[in-house]
């Protein structure tokens, strides 16, 4: 078979450190094995446009790999014209949104993903960024880099975790990890909005609270961690209207992905004051922009931009994982057998909806 990865450029980095599983240079780890079983394998990073490597490769490929932090976007119109052969488009980590999941279901591709692999590290890197707009610490460092010395420019605008109203927008995996990392750092309150309930010993657990109106929701936090995946409903869900439910000077954490919020809403509210922060490592274009408003954007004290590329889900830890769920997706494809059911997005023509269902 013929298969094909569209992966990112790791540079010097990913010669030094060979860990670096998800790289350009590194090939998952799957390189040798897949050619020692009589394979083609290609590993791009070009895949903008139709005369990129991903596109002229497409059409007798097999199977293709790509991960959610140089995605490869497999769009409806490339399935229907160029996919000819695509039998399996596999996530290398969480998140097949880059993918026409309609389009995948008329022509009965089955697309899966290493549910899990981004979990926890997901869900630590949310915990930085709310503690780092809440202590207001990026302007801190900015400023001992410039060689000034102002404690009150930074003081003025920094807070205790302990005391505030955190709620996760979405309660699944990386939702409920946030709220129970939480919990040592007394916090006034944890809520969820989600559109189901937690089991009674899982809220008992975090001791959460559900909050099932949205905009209730909104109001009552002072923290609000985006954890929902993207999906037709929740495509810029948060946008210049919801935005105005927001209490004021609310912080706002985003590790799901960049389309859930409008790029200029977010900016507009920051800006304005009317949220105190923004960070997150997910944008609606990646790799973003050099002139994307969230590179730049700062509240009216001159902070409160906490992002970074996308890295959040692909720490060392969490490429051996994702890299391990690759190659036994791809090893029960090869001998015919079933997968993991989690790890099935669409398959067979249809969504495989208990799969689908299990919240990010």
């Amino acid at each position: 078979m013929k298969i094909l990865a569209v992966l990112y450029k790791g540079g010097k980095a990913a010669v030094e450190e060979p860990r670096l599983l998800g790289t350009l240079e590194n090939r998952l780890g799957l390189s040798d094995w897949l050619q020692s079983l009589g394979h083609e394998f290609i590993v791009t990073d070009d895949k903008e446009g139709p005369e990129s490597v991903f596109q002229k490769e497409l059409p007798d490929t097999d199977i293709l790999i790509t991960t959610p932090f140089h995605p490869g976007y497999l769009t409806g119109d490339l399935i229907r014209n160029k996919a000819h052969k695509l039998k399996l488009a596999v996530t290398a980590g969480v998140g097949s949104d880059h993918v026409d999941l309609n389009a995948a279901n008329e022509k009965k591709i089955i697309v899966a993903e290493v549910t899990g692999s981004n979990v926890v590290s997901v869900a630590e890197h949310v915990v930085m960024d709310i503690l780092a707009l809440v202590r207001n610490l990026i302007p801190a460092h900015e400023m001992i880099e410039r060689g000034d010395w102002v404690v009150a420019d930074i003081a003025r605008n920094a807070f205790d975790l302990e005391g505030k109203v955190v709620g996760t927008l979405g309660c699944g995996r990386i939702g409920f990890r946030v709220l129970k990392r939480l919990t040592g750092f007394d916090c006034k309150e944890l809520l969820y909005y989600d559109y189901a309930p937690l089991p009674a010993a899982a809220e008992k657990e975090i001791g959460a609270r559900r909050v099932e109106d949205l905009h209730e929701f909104l109001g009552q936090c002072d923290i609000i961690t985006i954890n929902a995946p993207l999906h037709e409903g929740t495509r810029g869900l948060v946008n210049k209207e919801l935005l105005q439910h927001v209490k004021k000077g609310a912080w706002i954490v985003n590790t799901a992905r960049g389309a859930i919020c409008d790029r200029i809403a977010i900016k507009e509210a920051l800006e304005s004051g009317h949220i105190n922060g923004y960070a997150g490592d997910v944008w609606d274009v990646q790799p973003a922009p050099k002139d994307h408003p969230w590179r730049t954007m700062k509240n009216p004290l001159g902070g409160g931009n906490g992002m970074t590329p996308h890295y959040s889900g692909t720490t060392l830890d969490a490429q051996k994982r994702y890299a391990d769920g690759t190659r036994d997706i791809l090893e029960r494809f090869f001998k015919g057998e079933d997968q993991i059911p989690a790890n099935v997005i669409v398959a067979d023509g249809g969504y495989a909806t208990k799969a689908y269902g299990q919240r990010k």
